[in-house]
């Protein structure tokens, strides 16, 4: 009954901390339990949350990816710059126009590609994850630097910037994305074959060799499609400035790192799930909103917010340890 208990109390943990913090703030500030509040909450972490179910998959394998965030920044500026200069092939004489949607998807196609090159680095060239994506990070950052010229890419129409800010039945556009996110890669890590593959190389990765399973293709797919998302999210805040900023996405990864840990999804890989990410979303970004209300100084919400991921990931290794 005591084990019953501890196993309950272990997976539930992140939720149980979600309402604590949600009953404390709700005392501290009457500015905290809104409408309006909480609307604001989930659009400032429909971009962390992006980028949070594309490494809970990383995650889930036992790697991890640095360079989320200079994809991010990268694929927001191609489709922004696309949308708004067109394309010059001068041996041509061309002068290619993108509609909103082509922008939209040659910035997809960009994260896509980066992605893949994440997980080819990985997987053929035998680099560690940590080194092969922390590369990536500085190529990344290069390319946008290069493509807008350091300088932001703005008056992007209104089209495009209804993806960031536009809104569907009382929410923001953005949520909505989120959503459908969420629950297509909740279904695919639950109820299909990849999704069992997912966890099954993280769980033991020579096991799964073994078993006769593609390791090699199933990390590629997963750094694959961790570029796309990454790319949504750039798209998103592209969208919600209507600028693409060279400078967007930095330190976006901690962040997305920490929203995955915090959520229960182990370091070592083969457990977690894209739902408990949902959690430490919103753990982060209940945090965040509550600092602010409570006029909390900027430099201790860093403070915090290391001194939260450090518990987090504690009680991860105390939960592996007695398992």
């Amino acid at each position: 009954m005591q084990l019953a208990k501890k196993q309950l109390l272990t997976r539930f943990q992140s939720l149980i901390a979600l309402a604590l913090m949600i009953v404390a703030l709700s005392v501290l500030s009457d500015k905290f339990l809104t409408v309006n509040n909480a609307r604001n909450i989930l659009l400032q972490i429909s971009v962390n949350l992006c980028l949070s179910v594309g490494m809970t998959l990383v995650i889930l394998t036992g790697g991890i990816d640095l360079s989320v965030g200079a994809i991010l920044a990268f694929a927001g500026a191609v489709g922004a710059g696309l949308l708004k200069n067109g394309v010059v092939l001068q041996p041509l004489g061309l002068h290619l126009q993108f509609t909103t949607s082509g922008a939209v998807l040659a910035g997809l196609a960009v994260g896509l590609l980066l992605g893949w090159f994440n997980g080819f680095t990985i997987t053929r060239l035998g680099l560690p994850p940590f080194v092969a994506t922390l590369a990536m990070l500085s190529i990344g950052r290069g390319l946008t630097m290069l493509w807008t010229g350091g300088f932001p890419i703005t008056a992007l129409g209104p089209q495009f910037g209804f993806i960031g800010t536009g809104y569907l039945l009382g929410l923001p556009m953005p949520v909505w994305i989120c959503v459908v996110l969420v629950v297509l890669f909740h279904v695919i890590a639950r109820n299909t074959r990849f999704g069992r593959y997912v966890y099954a190389v993280g769980g033991n990765e020579r096991a799964a060799l073994l078993t006769g399973l593609r390791v090699d293709r199933i990390k590629l797919a997963v750094y694959t499609l961790c570029g796309l998302l990454s790319a949504v999210a750039g798209l998103i805040v592209t969208a919600r400035l209507d600028a693409a900023d060279p400078k967007a996405g930095m330190g976006y990864e901690l962040d997305s790192i920490a929203a995955v840990v915090i959520g229960g999804t182990s370091l070592s890989g083969g457990r977690g799930s894209i739902l408990g990410t949902v959690l430490g979303c919103l753990i982060i970004g209940v945090l965040n909103n509550g600092l602010f209300l409570l006029d909390v100084s900027p430099f201790w919400q860093q403070v915090i917010k290391g001194i939260v991921i450090l518990a987090a990931v504690a009680v991860d290794k105390l939960g592996a340890k007695r398992t």
